[in-house]
């Protein structure tokens, strides 16, 4: 329902969506290959750089999922998760963004599937085409989630249809994608990243100041047994206390070893102009990830002491908390126009967490179909012209399905994103690591790595973690685990790599020691 308050807050948003594809346009000038498409011509800078990886890392996940399962479960798996995906942020740019940075150019690849091929001197292709089809089906979901964010988003705060908002939302960012490609898609997260953190560190002031403070927030919720112990929690819709032991504890840490196998993440380090400005990088994703992550959970304690107040919800479980933000710029927008048009740029923040994701795996998924298995699978001759527009065609196809799989308004964000980020995580991490620091492993390891992983995630995600017990951890970790144990095996099993790979690998280790 639009009221002038509605109206003030849609001012806003609008407002922000325009200048999304005001960059789409500007950069789409910029695109003359498809290695301007897909990785921005290797021309991003250390803060670009680190600010996309991050922006797309965190997803609708940041502001809706973390708040919403820090408020209803409490400080323990929430996190714990915060725990592993900061050491993960930390190490991935430590270990893996420069040796791939340097890697990917010296064999010219410019997507991660491709890398497995050139890497592996895979002349079949086998690698890129069975990477790429994991890409699709893995980010697909991941896609999904962000599209319904804006659905949930858009839903709830002006009574939209949710079909409608989602669509709409999902328009935008192909609208950019396509126009701009990989160079609008980073460009556009820097914008974001620093629309998410003010919105994150607003939003917190404002909840702690409508109820009087820090001490009235941990007042309230002290009565709970466990809420605030990271080795407890407390489910708020059902009153029990929960219990996280050290396995429990291990699995949700393993969230870190996601970010080895993220194909968005991946090719922002091999974007980057300079590979010496990495650490620069580095310092600048790791200290905004944790202030980011600190600050969304901070919001999930403060919301049930919003709930209480009647200011917000209340919500009968995690997947409903997740619009507290939403709920929190509601509440505002009815104190005037200032206020609702602060409102706007809080939904912003929202739109922008998700947006910044979504862009980035379309453009990942984009590269996987025109690249990988037209190019490389298929051995298609195409034109530079024709690259581009399959590219562009290629984003909008993904955006087609993945819509249809976000048309459910009650599907969980942060359930959806945990498990495409343990897909591929599993599929790709090890494979990626060993890549870089393994001169052993061969093509045919890689392929078992990859297959393996990737299987498990769907294997213990649906059969073995429905045993309950020890068997009810993360997909991840265990997957993780078998693929790295079929990487060893079967590399060992099986021929050496041909001289030439293993005298580029040489190469680039003294270079990396240099």
């Amino acid at each position: 329902m639009f009221n002038a308050a509605n109206i003030v807050i849609a001012v806003a948003i609008v407002l922000y969506l325009c200048m999304m594809v005001g960059i789409g346009i500007q950069t789409s000038k910029k695109n003359k290959s498809a290695e301007d498409f897909y990785l921005g011509g290797r021309k991003l800078g250390p803060f670009v750089t680190a600010m996309s990886a991050e922006a797309s890392d965190m997803s609708g996940w940041l502001l809706m999922g973390l708040p919403g399962l820090a408020l209803m479960t409490g400080l323990a798996e929430a996190s714990w998760t915060a725990i592993g995906l900061a050491v993960g942020t930390y190490l991935n740019w430590l270990l893996v963004a420069k040796r791939l940075r340097v890697y990917s150019e010296r064999i010219n690849a410019v997507t991660v599937p491709e890398f497995f091929a050139k890497r592996f001197g895979d002349k079949s292709h086998m690698l890129s085409l069975i990477a790429a089809i994991i890409i699709i089906i893995f980010f697909i979901p991941y896609t999904a989630s962000g599209f319904s964010a804006c659905g949930k988003l858009f839903s709830s705060m002006f009574g939209m249809d949710y079909m409608t908002a989602m669509l709409l939302s999902a328009a935008v960012i192909v609208l950019y994608c396509t126009l701009g490609g990989f160079l609008a898609a980073s460009t556009t997260d820097l914008i974001q990243s620093i629309v998410m953190t003010v919105a994150l560190i607003i939003v917190l002031g404002l909840g702690e100041g409508l109820i009087g403070g820090f001490g009235t927030v941990f007042e309230n919720v002290k009565s709970f047994d466990g809420y605030l112990d990271v080795f407890k929690g407390f489910n708020i819709a059902s009153g029990e206390t929960g219990s996280y032991g050290a396995l429990p504890v291990v699995s949700t840490l393993a969230w870190g070893l996601g970010y080895f196998g993220m194909p968005h993440i991946l090719l922002r380090f091999m974007a980057i102009d300079d590979p010496n400005k990495l650490k620069t990088s580095r310092r600048v994703a790791s200290v905004w990830v944790v202030i980011s992550m600190g600050v969304a959970i901070l919001i999930g304690v403060v919301g049930y002491s919003l709930m209480k107040a009647g200011i917000v919800g209340p919500y009968d479980g995690a997947s409903a908390a997740e619009t507290i933000i939403v709920d929190i710029s509601k509440f505002l927008s009815t104190k005037g126009y200032i206020p609702a048009f602060a409102a706007g740029i809080f939904l912003s923040g929202i739109l922008a967490s998700t947006m910044s994701t979504a862009d980035s795996q379309l453009i990942a998924a984009s590269s996987s179909i025109t690249q990988d298995i037209l190019v490389g699978g298929f051995k298609a001759k195409l034109s530079q012209k024709k690259t581009m527009i399959i590219a562009r065609v290629s984003v909008i196809i993904i955006a087609v399905i993945a819509a249809f799989f976000a048309r459910n308004p009650n599907s969980s964000v942060f359930r959806i994103v945990s498990f495409a980020w343990a897909g591929f995580g599993a599929a790709f991490g090890p494979v990626i690591l060993f890549a870089l620091f393994w001169k052993r492993i061969n093509k045919w390891g890689a392929l078992a790595g990859m297959v393996s992983g990737g299987a498990m995630v769907f294997l213990w995600k649906f059969v073995i973690a429905k045993l309950g017990g020890v068997f009810a951890i993360y997909e991840l970790l265990p997957a993780f685990i078998v693929a790295c144990v079929a990487i060893v095996v079967v590399s060992l099993l099986t021929k050496k790599p041909d001289d030439e790979l293993t005298k580029t690998f040489d190469k680039i280790k003294a270079e990396m020691k240099a």
